[in-house]
């Protein structure tokens, strides 16, 4: 493995104020986003150590440099926005970039990366030296290039020859994520062999780092932040009347883009009957006192790190109806159950076939897996229920570093309720450890 690579200037102008404690300016002249004042107050109050973030890209590059070589390939070839955002910790329209995907990495079997970035925004990665070279040309989807789709593959596979020649160890092989079809075939009228890129970044980005780990918890922290300012506006606002599920909705996005969040995935946030089935999004509903409010957060909070957790709360002062709160419960025991068996070196066909089963009226409305990593977003690898298991497609077993989130939703069929709960675990030399810090509603227990 060579040493990292660093460009002739400065990360850091010497000039300028003192670094912020993740090693970032503490000016206004930035250039990659990141947390807010705010955020590093309540890190601070709550005794969190931020990551050291340019420790944490070296890390990235490692074991991805690393994975290359290990596969025998001469190069990867990213295209994924998260995967983008791994690889050099930059961003650039994140969301845009996902459906017109402008932006590419490449990385060569001997460390050199490449971005392929927006031609006018060549500076957005300035401030990480292991980005060696900033390109353009990775566009070739209709909408920017009309008819002419073919030729800008081919001429972007002309960029990435050259580069597989000079840093890819004189390999033919390449492997790649998600390309444009114009994009795959010109690589492979260029004489390159194409493998899964996919199955690489995705056992890469399954095992965090110590500054990886103290993203999260950070991440983690700011999300739930945002959380209990959701659930002060929903509790205090739904009695007087006229509180849409998008105005509860709205406030998880205010909290998470104050504290230098980012996004949310989904708008998975229902009220009242609306709940079952689940997986409704949230709209105009207006909720009512004395109903059950279920979601689950899909943020995309501080340095990208995803924080998946689910709760279901009661609007009222008195507790929860009877059969709501003996579903809360038997999906409390579900989660309890599932976390207890965690620790390394327990397979994902161990926790399908094992632990706790729901009972049979909450079995066909049941969530989609028992549980799944996470990391940028929702990540490898996936626990299944048992009639969800493919022979060959999750023979793996667990491993420090890993970050699941345990899943439980308790949704009676036909009935005008659901449940649905989740927690966020970080597995341990010894087990696991819940990340999750957010309260169950005392209305259900």
């Amino acid at each position: 493995m060579p040493p990292p690579p660093f460009r002739d200037r400065r990360k850091i102008d010497p000039g300028r104020r003192p670094a912020r404690p993740d090693g970032t300016p503490d000016d206004n002249d930035r250039v990659e986003i990141g947390p807010t004042p705010l955020a590093f107050a309540e890190w601070a109050a709550a005794g969190l150590s931020p990551p050291d973030l340019a420790r944490m890209r070296e890390w990235r590059w490692r074991r991805l440099t690393e994975a290359i070589a290990a596969r025998g390939i001469g190069g990867l070839l990213l295209f994924d926005p998260l995967n983008i955002r791994y690889a050099t910790d930059s961003t650039n329209m994140q969301l845009w970039n996902s459906h017109n995907p402008f932006r590419a990495v490449f990385l060569g079997c001997d460390g050199h990366m490449v971005l392929f970035d927006y031609r006018q925004a060549p500076f957005l990665s300035g401030f990480n030296p292991l980005v060696r070279e900033v390109r353009s040309g990775a566009s070739f989807f209709y909408n920017v290039s009309g008819e002419g789709t073919a030729r800008d593959a081919a001429a972007f596979a002309g960029q990435i020859a050259e580069l597989m020649r000079d840093h890819g160890g004189g390999s033919r092989r390449i492997a790649v994520d998600k390309i444009m079809v114009h994009g795959l075939r010109a690589l492979e009228r260029a004489g390159f062999e194409v493998t899964e890129g996919e199955a690489v970044t995705e056992r890469v980005r399954a095992i965090k780092g110590p500054d990886e780990i103290a993203a999260m918890r950070c991440a983690s922290l700011a999300c739930e932040a945002a959380v209990a300012e959701m659930e002060r506006f929903a509790r205090e606002a739904i009695p007087r009347g006229g509180v849409t599920e998008d105005d509860v909705w709205a406030e998880l996005h205010a909290g998470n883009i104050r504290r230098g969040g980012e996004w949310i995935e989904t708008r998975v946030l229902a009220s009242g009957p609306r709940t079952n089935p689940w997986f409704q999004e949230c709209g105009p509903r207006v909720i009512s006192p004395r109903e059950i409010l279920a979601f689950d957060t899909d943020l995309i909070g501080c340095y990208g790190f995803c924080v998946d957790i689910s709760r279901t709360w009661w609007i009222g002062e008195e507790r929860a109806p009877q059969p709501m709160r003996d579903a809360h419960a038997h999906a409390l025991e579900h989660i309890a159950d599932h976390k207890a068996r965690l620790r390394p070196g327990i397979s994902i066909r161990e926790l399908t076939f094992g632990g706790h089963v729901l009972r049979p009226e909450f079995q066909r409305q049941k969530y989609s897996c028992k549980m799944h990593g996470v990391g940028l977003c929702d990540e490898w690898p996936l626990v299944p229920y048992p009639d969800g298991w493919s022979e060959g497609a999750w023979e793996a077993v667990l491993e420090p570093g890993m970050t699941l989130c345990v899943e439980a939703l308790v949704s009676p069929e036909g009935g005008d309720f659901s449940i649905k709960l989740e927690d966020q675990v970080l597995i341990t030399e010894t087990g696991c450890e819940t990340l999750t810090r957010y309260p169950w509603d005392e209305r259900f227990l």
